[in-house]
């Protein structure tokens, strides 16, 4: 064997009694390289079943970076499999690649427009996949569970996806049943989830792990009178909602519906229903529907007493005011109904010029946290897909987008803990179709087709 130089030498056993198999090690006598263990695992899964096992059985995970380092000097016995007569040893110039870098692509207007795939966009997935350059779909979308829009879109592009790739709008919610260092947990609190077609993001809520979850429309059948204007969906809400032991029009707090929390998951669909519920809850007594809290307005009162007397939490999903759908231009999406909902807050309390505030949180892009979540999501998948070989860094992660305001906004303020640089790309297959964006990409495509090409090149990976 030489022990000169860098690199990677195979060892091949060969023998009647079993197959050949190959083990790959680092031309180092005395150190062990960090590569080693990912390494070994070729010679193991090559190995014939018995032999594995036997393997296996030896390898204590104290000992195992002690025994794999002196396998050239007293231990090549062990892993020897049975019958090898002789070894032959070649140089290989360079380790199995292991990209240090990924993507992550928004889905409408980049993948998808009207649920139609995008001309160029199959190809590129495939191509990744083909590659093994982990992505993720990173979407301010949502409505329905993870399994459920992965497998719609697997089919639309024709191309198998787990559902791990995948992250909506609402999926970091799911932290929330078991809570965060910033909200206690709300796995058996009653939460009201607001948003959605019909039943779905309430069964997305319950899937997360949440027990009690309540709809604006189970309060409406419940007692119309809480938005008279609200009967002309009387019969959608028939189909989906569900009984109330409390009417939430009680003064007696005692008697009333309490709300511990406001998740707004998906666009709402009746938005005078929806807004009016959660205005009403934000004024009320420690969140019993049907109440006021005498601390409002009081100006000796952080906020001016507003938010102050227990009311709910308000999480926004998604800060999205446009979002690309089948008409020829922009429509107004769960930001638009976010704007609103302050506009009328302001106009109530007073707003900003008095003081006052509307204390919410928002995720989805652009927020810091919405991408910190892809990344860790980045680093997972990245880890099941190289198992124990990812000693490189991921240094590079390019963010396909078509929206400047989340997709390119998001990209460009992000700040990694893992020291990752995410990079922006624009294309012009969605809201963006020309002229000076409001947030600066790295580069313009013309397409997610391009955008890839454009990923590839900066990091230099030849493609097979």
């Amino acid at each position: 064997m030489k022990s000169g130089g860098g690199g990677i030498s195979d060892i091949i056993w060969e023998g009647s009694a079993a197959t050949p198999v190959t083990l790959r090690l680092p031309l180092t006598t005395r150190r062990p390289s960090p590569h080693l263990f990912g390494d070994c695992l070729t010679f193991l899964l090559a190995s014939t079943p018995g032999n594995r096992l036997g393997l296996l059985s030896k390898m204590r995970p104290q000992g195992l970076w002690r025994s794999l380092g002196l396998i050239q000097r007293s231990s090549t016995r062990s892993f020897l499999p049975a019958g090898a007569s002789r070894c032959n040893i070649r140089h290989l110039s360079s380790a199995p690649r292991v990209p240090d870098f990924a993507f992550a692509f928004d889905i409408d207007g980049v993948l998808l427009r009207s649920s139609k795939p995008i001309p160029g966009a199959a190809e590129s997935l495939a191509l990744l996949k083909k590659e093994g350059i982990p992505f993720i779909l990173l979407t301010n979308g949502g409505g329905k569970h993870e399994t459920e829009r992965v497998a719609e879109i697997s089919e639309k592009l024709n191309i198998s996806l787990d559902a791990d790739v995948i992250i909506q709008s609402h999926s970091p919610f799911a932290e929330l049943v078991r809570g965060t260092e910033t909200q206690p947990p709300l796995e058996n609190k009653r939460v009201l989830v607001v948003g959605g077609d019909g039943n779905r993001c309430r069964e997305v809520a319950e899937r997360y792990g949440f027990r009690n979850v309540i709809t604006p429309g189970d309060i409406f059948m419940a007692n119309s009178s809480i938005w008279p204007f609200s009967k002309v969906f009387q019969d959608y809400y028939k189909t989906f909602t569900r009984p109330l032991s409390h009417t939430g029009d009680s003064s007696d707090p005692t008697k009333g519906l309490k709300v511990d929390a406001i998740l707004v998951f998906n666009d709402p669909r009746d938005w005078a229903l929806d807004a009016h519920i959660i205005v009403d809850l934000l004024l009320s007594s420690q969140g019993v529907l049907g109440t006021l809290s005498e601390k409002n307005g009081k100006t000796d009162l952080p906020n001016h007493g507003y938010q102050q007397d227990g009311q709910p939490p308000l999480y926004f999903s998604n800060p999205d005011l446009w979002w690309a759908a089948a008409y020829s231009l922009p429509r107004l999406g769960q930001g638009g109904f976010r704007e609103a909902l302050e506009g009328t807050w302001s106009a109530i309390t007073g707003g900003p010029s008095k003081g006052v505030e509307l204390y919410k949180t928002v995720i989805g892009k652009p927020s810091q946290g919405t991408y910190e979540f892809a990344e860790n999501q980045l680093l997972r998948n990245r880890s099941k897909a190289f198992g124990f070989d990812t000693t490189r860094p991921l240094r590079n992660v390019y963010m396909v987008g078509d929206n400047p305001e989340s997709d390119i906004r998001g990209a460009n303020s992000y700040r990694s803990a893992h020291d990752s640089r995410w990079h922006s790309i624009l294309v012009r297959t969605g809201v963006y179709r020309g002229g000076e964006p409001t947030w600066t990409p790295e580069t313009i495509a013309d397409d997610v087709h391009k955008a890839v090409e454009w990923g590839l090149q900066h990091s230099k990976w030849e493609v097979k």
